[in-house]
């Protein structure tokens, strides 16, 4: 028996390889599902299933391809209908691969079809689960994702509650937990950096399992704070239940080179939406008019989703050599399946053809500090709310990047701002949204607040109410 866990940092989620005596099964794939296939034919089994927890949001998982390719049967678990072929299992159903055997066991909470698989060695002992979006470590799923239900997050997070005590922490404290999600994901508040861990551990650390918990205290805890989804969770999840154009069709239309007539020709004419994905310094220095910046040395898949609102929204590409075909990659993940080309040579061709750059001035925490002190500064915060309310500069405005659209009436074209976030990445992605509104006067505070913090700017600190 083996069990790989292939992890994608970017998305904080980890899909899994499960081989035994011939078989293989892939658990949450990813789009790109080539890994899989190689890794198949390299140990020389054949897929037999493509096993998912639940209709994912934050990604659009790759059964449908993986599937088509290798004739392997998708399955999901009770109450999961598409417009696809594929199977619906029963609650405790049993499926064989190889010498091990893959136990259904259906835990509703996060969605209505959300499934632990429970994996059973050539002993027949229980040795892992599955848990998709239903156990995290530290943490569990949200319960406000459930797909056009009746039912309220209240209702859904007193199933989760009813899931966990009757499927999960009866199981034994050796049972190995393997989820589908890390740090960094918003499928939960406060996951943990580890991507793998021991039941028994969680039963004793993770405050959605505390043995003396009533329901009614765990709907409460599980829905404090939660925050809403970002804005394309909605829609990869109906793709993951209606289907999707294949992989192979998106990067073949999208890994087109363009020279920068025919890129400035679809930014005008096919309203194609200019997206620099380079460095931040580098976008910083000089930039294509009206581009906007999200990174791929950051987040870059959820930011694309939390702020580019249509999925099907034509995008041009200016990427760092040789980088097309990722960004590509991980544009599609979230479901950005429109894209129409990168320019070819970057931004020295964009200049070599005459054409104009500009620029977003950057200045660092401590020429930051120097000015806080000689003049009355416009200091906007694109941190998140619970970043912004542990500490903050004294008087700064705080306009959250997740929702910039909705704050935009509370900034003035007219005035000159003053950008920062937590390390320089998010505030570079706000200052290019605001530069592309009209918003000229803008200037970036290189390395955030974790820079800010090493001045002697004044700060204020969130007090707890309890202390009060």
């Amino acid at each position: 028996m083996k069990i790989e866990q292939i992890y994608t940092g970017c998305l904080a989620q980890g899909a899994y390889y499960i081989e035994s005596n011939g078989e293989a099964a892939i658990i949450d794939p990813l789009r790109e599902t080539q890994t899989y296939i190689d890794k198949a034919a390299a140990n020389g089994v054949k897929i037999k299933y493509v096993f998912e927890t639940h209709f994912h949001a934050d990604f659009v998982s790759g059964h449908l391809d993986l599937a088509k390719a290798t004739g392997a049967t998708i399955v999901f678990g009770p109450n999961a209908k598409t417009d696809y072929e594929m199977y619906s299992a029963k609650d405790n159903e049993v499926f064989s691969l190889g010498d091990i055997q893959i136990k259904v066991l259906h835990t509703p909470g996060h969605t209505l079809e959300s499934t632990t698989y429970l994996l059973m060695d050539e002993n027949g002992k229980e040795h892992a689960i599955f848990s998709g979006d239903t156990l995290f470590l530290g943490d569990v799923g949200r319960p406000d994702l459930a797909i056009k239900s009746d039912l309220t997050k209240e209702d859904l997070a007193g199933m989760l509650f009813d899931s966990l005590r009757t499927k999960i922490m009866p199981l034994a404290d050796d049972i190995i937990v393997y989820p589908a999600h890390g740090a960094g994901s918003a499928c939960g508040k406060n996951l943990s950096k580890e991507t793998v861990g021991i039941l028994g551990e969680q039963k004793q650390t993770n405050y959605a399992l505390r043995a003396d918990m009533t329901k009614e205290e765990f709907v409460k805890e599980v829905l404090d704070g939660i925050a809403p989804p970002p804005q394309y969770f909605a829609k990869n999840a109906l793709l993951n239940k209606v289907g999707y154009a294949t992989f192979e069709t998106v990067l073949e239309k999208g890994n087109i080179a363009l020279t920068p007539e025919k890129l400035e020709a679809l930014a005008n004419e096919e309203n194609a939406l200019v997206l620099d994905v380079r460095n931040r310094k580098d976008f910083l220095r000089e930039h294509i008019p009206n581009s906007i910046f999200i990174g791929l040395d950051g987040s870059f898949a959820p930011w694309v989703g939390a702020l580019i609102k249509d999925l099907q929204q034509p995008i041009v590409l200016v990427v760092p050599e040789g980088k097309s075909e990722e960004a590509i990659t991980r544009l599609s993940r979230v479901g950005y399946d429109n894209t129409l080309g990168y320019l070819a040579g970057g931004i020295k061709a964009w200049k070599a053809s005459g054409r104009e750059t500009t620029s977003i001035t950057s200045i660092s925490a401590e020429e930051f500090a120097n000015r806080t002190k000689n003049s009355d500064l416009n200091i906007l915060d694109v941190r998140k709310a619970g970043e912004y309310k542990a500490k903050h500069i004294e008087d700064a405005q705080h306009f959250a990047l997740d929702y910039i659209d909705k704050n935009m009436n509370e900034v003035d074209a007219n005035k000159a701002y003053h950008i920062h976030c937590a390390g320089g990445y998010r505030s570079v992605i706000a200052a290019s949204i605001l530069k592309a509104r009209g918003f000229h006067k803008v200037t970036d505070v290189a390395g955030g607040f974790a820079a800010i913090k090493q001045t002697d700017i004044p700060l204020t600190e969130f007090v707890c109410p309890s202390t009060l």
